[in-house]
């Protein structure tokens, strides 16, 4: 059968991510055939639900007919250009929409190839502008418990164990200061004073601070309260200090408003974008920032003074299509105002778990949903059972050890949450 030669074939040459590969002598490959809407099928018409968004990207379902229709278009005319020296229409137009759409403030973008790739020329830009400024600032400061990607310098300002403690030798130096402990008004307050306690020590060293805007993705899903974001801008305002808001996961809609910044009601120094950026088609990444940060690279020609940061694909023409495609569908189909009250059924859904003894917490911010587990030590892999049980029945969760988490794309229906969420509580009951 089709399934099995591909499991084999995949097996003899392919090492997949975040996997351990000698778990696929017990537990088989899936390969899809094909997708649509918000369903995966496998090559004998197995289909399931895709709860977690294939990675957190795909944010209007899978094939698209839409932003299929506006790549289609785009590959008769230019796939890719040099954005050194030369420019496209799709690019100036996403960046166009893109600067109008985010926070005030942010008025240029630089484009790379994905999140990790994008945080990095952050950090490069920040420490970069305040050098040509005439200070040398080589500490950066992350939350605890914050992931911010897998590069040298994404995993160094990152604080999960699991992903950073082996390559502990090979990452520069970072700080890390207590994120909120919870989803209180008065945990954000208790984390910004930690904070500023630092910066009165060491602003002189710190470039800048970076951070999840209210969701740590794969900090277990932890989620804070919005205030500490409002606290940290007047802070590092304060202190001369660059707030980096990574949202590759939470923008484009995942928190209840376009970008989670918006909740707080303040603009960072720069925006990370990345992930839902194309909808899930293409790999793209974006950061933005303010024409004071620009400006310091603005000048007469001095190689030291320039940002020299490139990638081949930067920019590139076919993932800029499907990214204008993406912002289209918002723009056409009050997609926020549907998200919230799809939102609102998927707190009635989650009330269920809150009976379960070993459910030790519910949370939840806009489309982003999180049941905590309790009782369970890492050896047992709970996360891995409710994986298994939730291929068997249909939907496609991957929790994080004992967080079981839902982000399914937008297009979802409430009976099609449901049964997601069905399955969800019957694989953590049986457990």
């Amino acid at each position: 059968m089709k399934n099995e030669e591909l499991k084999n074939r995949d097996l003899d040459v392919l090492w997949h991510p975040c996997t351990q590969m000698k778990d696929h002598e017990r537990l088989p490959l899936i390969p899809i055939k094909k997708a649509h809407g918000i369903y995966l099928e496998d090559f004998e018409g197995n289909r399931y639900i895709d709860a977690i968004s294939s990675w957190w990207v795909n944010m209007f379902g899978h094939t698209n007919s839409y932003i299929n229709e506006k790549v289609k278009e785009q590959l008769d005319t230019l796939e890719h250009v040099i954005l050194a020296g030369f420019t496209h229409e799709q690019v100036i137009c996403l960046s166009e929409r893109l600067v109008k759409l985010t926070p005030d403030g942010l008025q240029k973008c630089f484009y790379s190839d994905n999140g990790s790739s994008a945080v990095e020329v952050a950090l490069k830009m920040s420490y970069h502008a305040h050098l040509n400024s005439g200070e040398k600032k080589p500490l950066f400061v992350s939350l605890t418990n914050s992931y911010h990607g897998e590069t040298i310098g994404a995993l160094s300002v990152g604080d999960v164990e699991l992903y950073k403690d082996t390559y502990e030798p090979l990452l520069m130096q970072t700080i890390q200061t207590p994120v909120p402990k919870d989803m209180s008004k008065e945990s954000a307050a208790d984390a910004a004073k930690e904070f500023e306690i630092l910066c009165q020590n060491r602003a002189d060293e710190i470039s800048a601070i970076i951070v999840e805007p209210l969701i740590q993705g794969a900090g277990y899903m932890h989620m804070y309260h919005p205030h500490f974001l409002v606290l940290l801008r007047e802070i590092c305002s304060q202190y001369n200090i660059h707030l980096i808001a990574d949202e590759v996961m939470v923008g484009f809609g995942r928190t209840g408003e376009l970008f989670a910044c918006e909740k707080a009601g303040i603009s960072p120094d720069f925006l990370v974008l990345s992930k839902g950026l194309t909808g899930g088609y293409l790999p793209l990444s974006v950061v933005l920032t303010s024409d004071d940060i620009y400006a310091k690279f603005y000048c007469d020609y001095n190689e030291h003074k320039a940002f020299l940061h490139s990638h081949s694909y930067t920019g590139n023409a076919l993932a800029c299509a499907a990214a204008n495609a993406t912002l289209d569908i918002f723009e056409n189909d009050d997609i926020i105002e549907k998200n919230r009250q799809k939102a609102a059924f998927m707190t009635q859904q989650l009330k269920k778990f809150e009976s379960l003894e070993n459910v030790a917490q519910v949370r939840q911010t806009g489309m982003v949903c999180a049941v905590e587990l309790q009782g369970y030590k890492a050896e047992e892999r709970i996360g891995l059972k409710v994986y298994e049980y939730g291929l068997k029945h249909g939907v496609l969760l991957r929790p994080l050890g004992h967080i079981v988490y839902f982000m399914p794309p937008y297009i979802i229906t409430e009976d099609e949450i449901k049964t997601m969420m069905d399955v969800a509580y019957s694989a953590i009951k049986e457990l």
